[in-house]
């Protein structure tokens, strides 16, 4: 079943002479489970690429489809509440909220949508992450390893559609590094969730179901290793 189409995706910053071309008319297609890395040499475009895909960057031209629907056919509100459904993003740096808890940072998605915390979903991430027993730690009383573990929590917390991961063990050392390639691996099994990280490291790409390199705004490569 396909959950993202990306059609003719074109990215551009600056106008005339200064005019910086990120993306140029990349397509493609993912299914519902998939886990995919992106690849390629920084100021290729992977970045871009994941922030039109999140919702967070608008694109030049070019159309992104998210479970059938039309992401930039949506006003500004409706982007927002798209955001926080549909998409999981991962950062490198976390992005976690100080003066919140382990809890708190990991339902926050749910509550800024004003829905009640499925209770169930969230004693199930903790036993999953292994957070269990510092649900109530602030993120300065954790590890880099666990603060990836939470944000890990929030990007699944409301169930989205597809998860998006920016470089997110590019801040751990090699043992959280591993750990974390392995959480996201059991998510991607365990609830069938269509994860797609962007990664300069190749054992992570080599994880993946598949791969797509990309060069000066294209897709130069995009093979199935495994099923």
């Amino acid at each position: 079943m396909e959950i993202l189409r990306v059609e003719n995706l074109s990215k551009t910053y600056g106008k005339g002479e200064n005019a910086v071309k990120a993306l140029d008319g990349v397509s493609f297609t993912v299914e519902k489970g998939e886990f995919i890395a992106v690849i390629g040499p920084s100021g290729s475009g992977k970045s871009t690429l994941l922030h039109i895909l999140g919702g967070v960057d608008k694109p030049t031209g070019g159309k992104v489809y998210l479970d059938g629907q039309d992401v930039y056919a949506q006003n500004d509100e409706n982007l927002a509440i798209f955001r926080r459904r549909q998409v999981g993003l991962i950062y490198q740096f976390y992005n976690l909220i100080p003066v919140l808890n382990v809890v708190e940072n990991i339902t926050l998605p749910v509550l800024m949508d004003g829905r009640a915390v499925n209770q169930e979903r969230l004693n199930d991430l903790l036993e999953t992450l292994g957070l269990k027993g510092r649900e109530n730690h602030l993120p300065n009383q954790l590890s880099g390893g666990q603060q990836q573990r939470v944000s890990i929590g929030r990007a699944l917390m409301n169930t989205p559609a597809v998860v998006l991961a920016d470089e997110p063990t590019g801040n751990l050392d090699s043992k959280n590094s591993r750990e974390i390639v392995e959480l996201l691996k059991y998510s991607n099994k365990k609830y069938n969730q269509t994860l797609i990280i962007i990664t300069h490291d190749e054992n992570i790409a080599l994880q993946a179901n598949r791969i797509i390199a990309i060069e000066d705004g294209k897709i130069t490569r995009d093979e199935v290793i495994r099923r």
